[in-house]
């Protein structure tokens, strides 16, 4: 197991060196879900907190960062949507409170977007769907990417994670990659970083960690999923843009069809444009999770998990679901190298 651990810091370093953490795992930003509690918890135990800022003010986020740093002196970093109207704000409030690092979702960032987050002197991490886009980051000043398959929970794209990484990993070597989507065990840690990944984001496995604030109801419904309960969302209206969402099924998966066809009509009529119809698809799912996550509303409020749900089977500290990611990830790389002799 020695060799597996030590091997295991061999293929993390360039990732922990970038993150300034203990482990190379990064925890996926969940609105509702990754606030000052469970960031901190997750900073503490090795990994690297997230904030979601989601549809903050700058005030409060600032008070989010804040209260963070009261719980944790380790590193952990903020996710800001790139369709958020105080965009530019919320930067400098991450600028202001010294945030070490930002990442950009939701989108491809906006050129001033990038060079806010480089005039703050943060480390700036976003999101390729597909390796042209990878590329067009790293060109525009990106630090690290993340490669998130449509197995994650949330806004996922159409490729998978797997596909992703044989795709992406071999081409881009400039900057830290890390591999997200459907990652429930160590042994697909221990994979992702022999193929090139510099880390690896996880989001669901968190979701019912004890210091977690989601709702006890919410919890139970994660624990009781099983993989194929986690469905992506339908497009009914191929005009409307709109990113599909994993999440359990439930009565408001249906209700969310439901909301395209209100928000198309508004379309047609001119009522409203495209940014403004894909601000209120997002108005609608910020609502739908909040009723799930805060109000324990499971039936009509939206429960975005990721496939690797069926791998979550109860409440447990933070720690304890770091270090069996890391022991299964090393000795997962210590059988290959006993394989291997």
């Amino acid at each position: 197991m020695s060799g597996g651990r030590d091997r295991l810091d061999t293929l993390m370093a360039r990732g922990c060196a970038f993150l300034g953490t203990r482990h190379a795992i990064m925890a996926g930003a969940m609105t509702w879900v990754s606030e000052r509690s469970l960031v901190s918890a997750i900073s503490n135990a090795g990994g690297f907190g997230m904030i979601a800022c989601g549809a903050m003010d700058p005030a409060r986020l600032r008070e989010e960062i804040i209260a963070t740093r009261a719980l944790t002196v380790k590193p952990f970093g903020v996710n800001l949507i790139t369709m958020h109207p105080a965009l530019l704000e919320l930067i400098q409030v991450c600028a202001e409170e010294k945030v070490g690092h930002i990442a950009l979702a939701g989108g491809i960032p906006s050129g001033p977007a990038i060079e806010a987050v480089k005039a703050a002197g943060a480390k700036l991490i976003c999101f390729a769907p597909a390796l042209a886009f990878a590329k067009k980051l790293v060109r525009s000043g990106v630090d690290a990417l993340v490669i998130e398959g449509t197995e994650a929970g949330g806004h996922v794209g159409p490729v998978s994670t797997t596909v992703l990484a044989q795709e992406i990993l071999p081409h881009i070597t400039d900057v830290p990659v890390f591999v997200a989507g459907g990652i429930g065990h160590g042994e697909a840690i221990a994979a992702f970083l022999e193929m090139g990944a510099a880390g690896v984001q996880l989001g669901t496995r968190f979701v019912c960690a004890t210091e977690s604030i989601a709702h006890p109801k919410f919890k139970q419904a994660f624990i009781r999923a099983a993989a194929r309960d986690a469905v992506a969302s339908v497009q009914i209206d191929p005009r409307l843009p709109v990113i599909p969402v994993r999440a359990l099924k439930n009565a408001g998966t249906e209700a969310f069809s439901a909301k395209q066809r209100e928000v198309a009509v508004l379309l047609d009529s001119g009522a409203v444009d495209m940014n403004a119809a894909q601000l209120q698809i997002e108005h609608y799912w910020a609502g739908a999770l909040r009723r799930a996550v805060v109000d324990g509303d499971i039936d009509n409020g939206s429960l975005m998990a990721g496939q690797s749900v069926g791998m979550v089977k109860r409440e447990e500290p933070v720690q304890a679901i770091i270090d069996e990611l890391v022991s299964e990830a090393a000795a997962a790389l210590a059988r290959r190298g006993a394989q291997a002799a």
